[in-house]
């Protein structure tokens, strides 16, 4: 065996040592996190291309302003589903016995409620900016054509609901969140 293929194995196990001394603790800590920031980032930076559009298009009819703040709302859905994930995970957050701490019914709880706060942020980031474009062409064509409100406020919920399915799959992810009981 040469010193190349010896450094491959070394890095390699190395890599699966590191993430078994992480305490699943830690990996909860960031599910829960990133499931509550990129939501609101996604719901921030739908607003943000949503109000723009917004603003801009009342210029030309300022009737629009009221009725198409309802794509805003849709936005910050995006960051209340991430608010309401976040409280479920950390519920299924116990306490376990220091004995039992990288046990490995711990470090699946740990690595399923992390799992879950990736597929819940990213849904929702990729939620908020899908609303917030669609907001987006909704203010302008409204501000052009009022009849095509209703048509477009219809394929706006559709694109909400892509933060739903992702805080459906995040709940099903975070039902494998089982910690050892204390013995």
């Amino acid at each position: 065996m040469d010193s190349a293929s010896t450094m491959e194995v070394g890095a390699s196990s190395s890599w699966s040592r590191a993430m078994l001394q992480i305490s699943p603790y830690t990996f909860a800590a960031l599910g829960i996190a990133i499931a509550i920031g990129v939501s609101v980032l996604g719901a921030a930076w739908g607003i943000y291309i949503t109000g723009s559009s917004l603003i801009g298009a009342a210029i030309k009819a300022p009737r629009i302003t009221s009725k198409n703040l309802i794509s805003v709302i849709f936005c910050e859905a995006v960051a209340i589903y991430g608010v309401i994930v976040a409280i479920i995970l950390q519920t299924k957050l116990e306490s376990v016995p220091a004995s039992q701490l990288y046990a490995p019914e711990s470090l699946r709880a740990g690595y399923a409620i992390f799992a879950s706060g990736i597929i819940v942020g990213f849904a929702n980031l990729v939620c908020g900016l899908c609303v917030g474009i669609i907001g987006s062409s909704c203010a302008l064509s409204d501000a052009q054509n009022s009849s095509l409100f209703v048509k477009i406020l219809v394929i706006e919920i559709f694109g909400s609901a892509l933060g739903l399915f992702g805080v459906i799959v995040g709940i099903i992810m975070s039902a494998q969140a089982t910690w050892p009981a204390a013995v």
